[in-house]
């Protein structure tokens, strides 16, 4: 999952802001990226962290009510993806973007500071309490995390702009 939310869905939010610069066609890309490569992969790993929960017993914790909440918005996500660009309604907003376009916008941005949090939670926190720490992540997982959010996150605020 940390794959899918690190790099896979940033790679599709940039396709967006790059590709409309050139062509109106960058909605395939995005949808192509976004849901049909990346939710497939979420939700395999999704049910495998249920699974694994599940079998070892653990108690829910912090890191299973985050991992429940960015399922969730993920999947509202999606949908309000969908209702923006199925459900158009160009006469009330003739000048600027949909507000809906703004919140999904403001909802993706949640998501991965959401899943961001979630993975550096995972590394530092669930993984060393589930195992005792026997098998310790390695400091190399937690540099590729590091430079991830330092490196990404400027990345698309200056993107952005």
């Amino acid at each position: 999952m940390s794959i899918s939310f690190l790099i896979l869905i940033p790679i599709g939010v940039l396709i967006p802001r790059y590709l409309r610069t050139f062509t109106n066609r960058w909605w395939w890309a995005h949808w192509i990226i976004n849901f049909l490569i990346t939710s497939p992969l979420i939700f395999a790993a999704w049910g495998l962290a249920v699974r694994a929960r599940h079998l070892s017993h653990l108690p829910m914790d912090h890191h299973t009510r985050v991992g429940y909440a960015i399922i969730s918005l993920y999947i509202a996500q999606i949908l309000l993806g969908a209702f923006i660009h199925f459900v158009r309604v160009p006469f009330l907003f003739v000048l600027h973007r949909a507000p809906q376009n703004y919140f999904h916008l403001a909802l993706g941005a949640t998501i991965l500071a959401m899943a961001d949090y979630q993975v550096h939670y995972g590394l530092y926190f669930q993984w060393p309490f589930a195992t005792a720490n026997i098998h310790p992540v390695k400091q190399s997982a937690k540099t590729a995390w590091l430079v991830l959010v330092i490196v990404g996150v400027p990345f698309f605020y200056i993107a952005r702009h």
